[in-house]
């Protein structure tokens, strides 16, 4: 998979009444984020149902290029500050795309 495109979800649940704070601080990690080379989107979902549930969607070139991407100092400092919003580790998942409906 590393050459191939690869999908990356991440399921974040925030302590409750911290959800505008988070997404004002990761505002500016999405602005930083697409200007990657590399990255194809990097979309932040809220639950309708669970305003505290987070969906981070995203689609890089290569492995290779997450990997980079995840070395970002905004990325790492968002690491650091995750334990201030986050109830408990994100979920995270990597895909590989095997069917287009395009």
């Amino acid at each position: 998979m590393s050459n191939q495109k690869v999908t990356v979800t991440a399921r974040l649940k925030v302590k409750p009444g911290l959800e505008d704070n988070f997404k004002q601080e990761f505002q500016p990690v999405i602005a930083l984020t697409l200007t990657e080379e590399g990255c194809i989107n990097y979309d932040l979902h809220q639950s309708v149902d669970d305003p505290s549930l987070f969906l981070l969607h995203e689609n890089w070139v290569s492995q290779e290029i997450l990997a980079q991407h995840l070395e970002q100092p905004y990325i790492k400092a968002l690491g650091e500050k995750s334990g201030q919003f986050l109830v408990e580790p994100p979920e995270v998942r990597l895909w590989q795309q095997i069917a287009n409906n395009s």
